[in-house]
């Protein structure tokens, strides 16, 4: 996509990195019987303070989708284990969908876990998350059943992983 940024939000961002997620979940119907998630997934603040959050931005500054990039053992982690790297929450516009938004927050990550020198990059996802889950796949990313999980009753995610070349 022309003119598309991607770079570390600040705080400046977090009320649009709020709103961005929570309407991307939304929109697609993954807060149904779930909605004290969007408490959290509106929360850009905490995920300030404890992750790295990544915006990707238009050339007016506009913020048209995020990431949060979590270490294991932070308030964030969930599947990740040391020498690994996570990320969660990816959301994009509704109004940006289908123009590689996803895909160049998802390509920054990988960057950043490839420059950490981590040896893995891990992520939870619904498993209903089908477009995402298409997105992973066509990146590298497999499988990974022995860390799938259920956060409440009928709220599957499954685990991607990545194996980082050395």
């Amino acid at each position: 996509m022309a003119d598309l940024i991607i770079r570390q939000a600040t705080e400046a961002d977090l009320p649009a990195v709020s709103s961005v997620t929570v309407e991307a979940y939304r929109v697609d119907g993954y807060l149904d019987g779930t909605e004290d998630y969007a408490d959290t997934l509106a929360d850009a603040t905490s995920r300030f303070r404890d992750a790295e959050v990544l915006v990707a931005v238009d050339d007016s500054g506009v913020v048209l989708g995020s990431v949060t990039v979590v270490h294991p053992g932070t308030p964030y982690a969930e599947i990740s284990q040391p020498g690994g790297l996570e990320f969660r929450m990816l959301s994009v516009a509704s109004s940006a969908r289908g123009r590689g938004v996803g895909e160049a927050l998802v390509r920054a990550v990988m960057e950043r876990a490839r420059a950490a020198g981590v040896g893995q990059l891990v992520l939870s996802s619904s498993e209903k998350m089908l477009v995402a889950h298409r997105l992973y796949e066509r990146l590298g990313f497999t499988r990974l059943p022995e860390r799938d999980w259920a956060p409440l009753p009928g709220l599957n995610l499954v685990a991607y992983a990545y194996g980082m070349p050395l």
